[in-house]
C-alpha cells in the first residue's frame, strides 16, 4: 500500500535546560521521528518529523524538542488513538480497524488494552441496578449490572455464581452503601433471588415485564401445538387458523378486528382476524382457557392493573395446561410482578446492553481474552 508522506521540522529557541536549568543550552542536531496519522480513504499519512535536539553544556545532557501531536517516545499521534478507539466503539475487529487507519494490529491492540482495567469498580452504588448475564468466552456465562436509571455499568464478573456476586458487593462496597440501593430488577432467576435481599437489605425486586409475558406466551404455544398434534387432518380450517395464524393468538385481544376482511393465505379465505382467533378457540376448550388466562396477563402488564392481577391468581383453578406453572411461578414471585406493575424500571435496557454485546462478539467472531472482552465492552458501553 502507498503511504502519503510528509514532511517537516520542529525547532524553537530554548532558554533552559529542562533538567539542571541553566541557561548554556546549544543546538545540537535533530533527530528524524516517523510519526502516523489516520488514513484518508485507503491511504496511510506518515509525517517525517526532524526534532531539534539540544545540549546543555553544564549537564552535558541532551533534549529534544516536544510536540502535542504525540506522546513523548511514541510514533503513534493523538488523532490516530482517538480515531482507533472511536472505531473500537463501533464494535469492529481489530483487523478491520488496522486495515482503515493504516496502523498495525499489534499496535491497535496495545493502544486499546495497554493499562486499562477490565473490572467496573464505580465510587457508589446507585438505587436502582438491573442484573442479567450473557455469554462470555468459552462458552461461560458472565455477571452485568448497571444502572436502572442511567444505563451506566456498574459491574462486570467473569461468572454468574452466586458466591462471586456475592463477594464483589460484600467487599466492595460496605453496608451502609449497599442499603442506599432501593430498587433491583432482573428476569425471573430464583438464583438472584436468594442473595440479593442479604446484598441489598432495603431494595425492592422487580421482575422484568417482558419475561413475564415471555413466560406465559410459551405455555400458550405448547398448548396450541398440543392441540395441532391432536388432529389427524392437516387440510381442515382449525388446524390452518392454529398454525399458519398463530401470530394473531399473540396479539392483544382489544387490537384484534372483528369487522375488517382479510385474505388468509393459509385458510385461502376473506374473513376478520377475530373469526381466525374464534376458529382456533372453539375446537379446543382448554386451550380457549389458556388463551384467557395469557391476555388476562397481558392485560395486567400493560395496564398496570393490580387488582386483575391479584383476581387471577385467586381464583385460577388448575386444569392441567402449561398454565399452571405459569401461574404457580407467578404465586411464587407475586411480589416481585406486582412491583412490576407500581415501578417504571425494567431490564430492558440492559437487553440492550447484552444485544451490542452479542454484535460484538458476532463481528470479533468470538475473544479468547476475558479481560480484552470486558475492555471492549466497557468502549462500546462509553
Amino acid at each position: 500500500m502507498h503511504e502519503k508522506l510528509l514532511s517537516a521540522t520542529l525547532t524553537y529557541r530554548v532558554e533552559r535546560c529542562i533538567y539542571c536549568e541553566s541557561t548554556d543550552v546549544v543546538r545540537n542536531g535533530t533527530r528524524l521521528t516517523k510519526l502516523k496519522f489516520p488514513s484518508i480513504g485507503e491511504q496511510p499519512i506518515r509525517l517525517n518529523l526532524r526534532k531539534q535536539r539540544y545540549l546543555c553544556r553544564s549537564c552535558q545532557r541532551t533534549f529534544s524538542a516536544q510536540t502535542d501531536i504525540a506522546p513523548t517516545n511514541h510514533s503513534i499521534t493523538h488523532r490516530a488513538a482517538h480515531e482507533i478507539v472511536t472505531l473500537a466503539k463501533k464494535s469492529l475487529p481489530v483487523k478491520t480497524i488496522s486495515e482503515i487507519v493504516g496502523i498495525s494490529a499489534s499496535s491497535i491492540q496495545r493502544i486499546l488494552y495497554q493499562g486499562q482495567r477490565a473490572l467496573v469498580t464505580p465510587p457508589e452504588l446507585p438505587a436502582a441496578l438491573s442484573f442479567d448475564e450473557f455469554r462470555s468466552t468459552q462458552n461461560c456465562f458472565s455477571f452485568i449490572c448497571i444502572n436502572a436509571k442511567t444505563h451506566a455499568l456498574v459491574a462486570l464478573l467473569p461468572n454468574r455464581s452466586s458466591n462471586t456476586i456475592k463477594d464483589y458487593f460484600n467487599n466492595t462496597y460496605s453496608l451502609s452503601e449497599r442499603q442506599k440501593v432501593k430498587i433491583v430488577t432482573m428476569d425471573l432467576n430464583a438464583q438472584y433471588q436468594n442473595f440479593v435481599r442479604h446484598l441489598f437489605p432495603k431494595a425492592q425486586i422487580v421482575f422484568d415485564r417482558f419475561h413475564i409475558v415471555q413466560l406465559a406466551g410459551r405455555a400458550l404455544d405448547h398448548e396450541r401445538l398440543q392441540a395441532l398434534k391432536s388432529m389427524t387432518d392437516h387440510h381442515d380450517r382449525t388446524y390452518k387458523a392454529l398454525k399458519n395464524n398463530w401470530r394473531l393468538f399473540h396479539q392483544d385481544e382489544n387490537q384484534i378486528s372483528a369487522s375488517e376482511n382479510k385474505y388468509y393465505r393459509g385458510l385461502n379465505e376473506f374473513m376478520t382476524a377475530q373469526n381466525v382467533v374464534d376458529l382456533g378457540l372453539d375446537a379446543f376448550p382448554r386451550f380457549k382457557q389458556v388463551y384467557h388466562d395469557y391476555q388476562t396477563i397481558l392485560s395486567f402488564i400493560r395496564n398496570r392493573d393490580r387488582a386483575a392481577l391479584q383476581q387471577l391468581v385467586m381464583n385460577y383453578q388448575p386444569n392441567g395446561s402449561a398454565m399452571d406453572t405459569v401461574i404457580r411461578t407467578i404465586q411464587k414471585n407475586y411480589l416481585g410482578i406486582r412491583n412490576a406493575c407500581l415501578y417504571e424500571y425494567s431490564n430492558g435496557p440492559l437487553e440492550g446492553v447484552n444485544r451490542k454485546i452479542k454484535e460484538l462478539k458476532r463481528s470479533c467472531y468470538g475473544f479468547r481474552s476475558l479481560s480484552h472482552f470486558f475492555i471492549r465492552i466497557k468502549l462500546i458501553h462509553a
